[in-house]
């Protein structure tokens, strides 16, 4: 049944309204949207991250069994961010720390959603404190895998939009910032409304103020979470999605490579996708042993990072390379 949710605000309310980039939302939307078709914006990113996962057998474990194609998402699974940008250790560690009564819920709530409980979603419901690290554990490689080689890149993202948002309201209040949040997002007379909703959203069944979450994997469709006492969380599209994977163009490396040499230049500029030692030697033409000396130079300087993808290392950008290579004129 398609509800209108309507979220009231008194001043308290509003005056405990912040945003946070949530490394966890990141991980259940994009593990929903590989197993669905693609997004032809995320086509890029499922192309090449999509063989690791299935290489890995992460296609087959906890969070296959989590997730489901459509539909409700296990709210432990997301706990409300302390902060503007938790690491995903910090969340982790709030969601292994979830009392047991709130994970049972949330799978009894899952399946009536028609969610079949395999076994692992079984050993989870009767020994949650047990079977939560396993699952934190396999976060963690869903995350060097998916997510970590392209951080830098969605943080620019995601901090361009809180930016853009939060000058919206200093500039023009917060009724502008909700009214153009999300086309099913309107603000009047003190409440936020929510169109073509499948639950309710009341100050009954949500804390205190907002906790707005810019994502890059969530599709054009808007998010919640609600259980009190924390506050009510939306995640909604960031803008600038359209645009992330987009090739970019080559800059001018002259004056780089005057400065870090040509060699560790072309490595950069090779780096636009992820790659590993062998992929970047056949690519340049560099021998596998000179790569991976630029490489580890890169890496000490703060331009490069590693991320353990089986038995190789996948490198990628760091934001600061990311702000060199712009910066070349």
């Amino acid at each position: 049944m398609v509800v209108l949710a309507e979220l009231a605000f008194s001043a308290r309310d509003l005056a405990q309204t912040r945003f946070a980039v949530s490394p966890m939302w990141e991980v259940v939307t994009s593990f929903r949207l590989l197993g669905n078709p693609a997004h032809p914006v995320h086509r890029p990113w499922v192309e090449q991250v999509r063989p690791r996962i299935e290489a890995a057998g992460l296609d087959r474990g906890w969070l296959a069994e989590l997730i489901p194609p459509s539909g409700y998402l296990p709210d432990f699974l997301n706990p409300a961010p302390a902060g503007p940008a938790p690491t995903l250790a910090v969340e982790l560690a709030a969601i292994t720390d979830g009392p047991p009564e709130q994970i049972r819920h949330d799978l009894d709530h899952l399946a009536k959603h028609g969610r079949p409980r395999g076994p692992r979603l079984r050993q989870l419901y009767a020994e949650p404190r047990a079977q939560l690290p396993r699952l934190a554990q396999e976060v963690e490689t869903y995350w060097e895998l998916a997510i970590a080689p392209y951080w830098a890149r969605m943080r620019t993202v995601l901090d361009a939009d809180v930016f853009h948002r939060a000058r919206q309201v200093a500039e023009h209040g917060a009724a502008r910032l909700f009214n153009e949040l999300h086309a099913s997002v309107s603000w009047d007379d003190n409440a936020l409304r929510l169109v073509r909703r499948q639950r309710t959203l009341t100050r009954t069944t949500a804390g205190e103020g907002l906790l707005l979450v810019p994502t890059v994997f969530a599709g054009p469709r808007l998010l919640t979470r609600v259980r009190i006492p924390d506050p009510p969380q939306l995640a909604y599209p960031a803008r600038g999605v359209g645009a992330l994977w987009e090739a970019r163009p080559v800059p001018r490396t002259e004056a780089i490579a005057a400065v870090l040499g040509r060699s560790r230049t072309l490595l950069l500029t090779e780096l636009e996708a992820p790659a590993s030692t062998t992929e970047l030697a056949h690519r340049t033409g560099i021998s596998p042993a000179g790569v991976s000396q630029y490489l580890t130079a890169l890496r000490a300087a703060g331009l490069v990072s590693a991320h353990r993808a089986g038995r190789s290392v996948l490198y990628a950008r760091t934001s600061v390379a990311e702000s060199i290579l712009a910066a070349a004129p």
